[in-house]
């Protein structure tokens, strides 16, 4: 007879697992710029949750105004990434960070300004000034985006990068639970007090603001160097050669069209969660937050098995595989009427989406070279982040017409649609 295995027998595994999914916080630098970002994650989940809920207050239930507003912060990454990702290559990314972290601060202090001002009657708050900060805020992370996305290389061993990557994608989702589970507590807190639901919005904007000294605080802590380029030519000149550069590398340019089509069809479920909260369930903000959370938490989950896989084989292929499991899970997520259900949905639905983003930006990192990083990068955001505004808003106009559930369900096939297409003609993603 077998003995039983002894407490250090088992215990031994575990922590080996722990230590390997953990890794990349051996690292002073990556721990610390972990931290600052994503105390700075949570206020800004805060506000996104606060904000919507704004803007359907603003606008009716608007879902063209909640596409369009995701449009504007996103429009800046379109124009701009590219130019950011040569400033990354060529000045300290660490200071293009700290003046994208002073601007982002200063638009959510002038929100809470105004909806200060809006409470007294001495100003009244419209659609258009949360828009207009909201391009304010994407032209700031147009040059924080890239210079962030080149620095996280800079802070470990190449051998534990796909681990950063995977835990820098848990900060962001720790803030997605977080964040929104704050705006309730506070929007609780507030209404047992006495105070309008505007109050409470305005409290997010301003502690949103007061979460960007933290990260400008652990920026300035970092001991990472800069190191100048040996040669820089023009802007214009670098620019081309780092468009040149992805265009000539097969894997490259099929990646970073799978993440524009990824987030152009599969983001619009986020955007329309306070229509689905409002108008599907007949529920208010606490609803729509808790939707959120349920969603934040499987991509956490998501991000996590993806750091403790670390770098594997077939990369690319489990990314595809996942992407039309996410498909599935959006269109049955449209078609959910019974709340418990679309929260299990979301949970997986958040894993599925993190476990693509995850390993396809590893894959980038992994094959771009250092000098050239910045601009890589600067082009994988512009498809990253440029598929969202634009997906919002066509699926917000679309929305207004056929609704937001069809809309989505739309999406997931699509989505399914582009995971067959590069798992049958590969354009070296199969290879990655």
């Amino acid at each position: 007879m077998a003995e039983p295995a002894s407490a250090e027998a088992v215990a031994a595994p575990a922590g080996r697992t722990i230590r390997r999914t953990l890794v990349a916080f051996t690292y002073r630098d990556f721990r610390v710029q972990w931290i600052g970002a994503c105390t700075s994650s949570i206020g800004t989940w805060m506000q996104i949750v606060a904000q919507n809920w704004l803007i359907v207050s603003l606008t009716n239930g608007s879902p063209f105004f909640l596409g369009l507003d995701a449009f504007l912060q996103q429009l800046p990454i379109i124009l701009f990434s590219l130019i950011g990702g040569v400033f990354a290559d060529r000045y300290d990314r660490r200071r293009t960070l700290l003046a994208s972290q002073y601007l982002q601060m200063a638009t959510s202090g002038t929100l809470a300004v105004l909806m200060f001002l809006d409470g007294r009657q001495i100003f009244q708050l419209q659609i258009w000034h949360v828009l207009a900060l909201s391009f304010i805020t994407g032209c700031a992370q147009s040059f924080g985006g890239p210079a962030y996305q080149s620095l996280i290389p800079s802070l470990v061993d190449k051998k534990d990068l796909p681990n950063a990557v995977a835990l820098n994608s848990i900060q962001f989702n720790v803030a997605r639970v977080i964040g929104p589970t704050l705006f309730s507590l506070i929007l609780a807190a507030f209404q047992k007090a006495g105070y309008s639901d505007p109050q409470a919005m305005n409290a997010c904007f301003a502690l949103n603001a007061l979460s960007f000294v933290v990260v400008i605080n652990t920026l300035m802590m970092l001991r990472v160097k800069h190191i100048p380029p040996a040669k820089s030519g023009p802007m214009q000149e670098e620019l081309k050669i780092g468009l040149s550069f992805v265009r000539h590398h097969g894997s490259l340019a099929a990646l970073i069209v799978l993440a524009a089509a990824t987030t152009f069809l599969g983001f619009a479920v986020l955007t329309f969660l306070p229509i689905f909260a409002k108008n599907i369930f007949h529920e208010g903000a606490n609803t729509f937050a808790h939707l959120m959370v349920f969603s934040g938490v499987g991509s956490v989950v998501g991000a996590l098995t993806v750091a403790w896989l670390g770098k594997f084989k077939r990369m690319g292929l489990t990314a595809l595989l996942v992407q039309a499991a996410y498909g599935l899970l959006i269109i049955a997520f449209a078609m959910s009427r019974i709340l418990w259900l679309s929260d299990i949905l979301l949970f997986f639905t958040g894993m599925a989406l993190m476990m693509v983003f995850s390993t396809v930006t590893s894959l980038v990192q992994l094959i771009a070279p250092n000098e050239m990083r910045g601009r890589v990068m600067s082009i994988y955001m512009l498809a990253f982040r440029g598929g969202m505004p634009l997906g919002s808003l066509v699926s917000g106009y679309l929305a207004t017409f056929i609704g937001a559930p069809m809309v989505i369900g739309i999406n997931g096939g699509l989505l399914i649609l582009v995971a067959i297409y590069f798992l049958s003609r590969n354009h070296g993603v199969l290879d990655a």
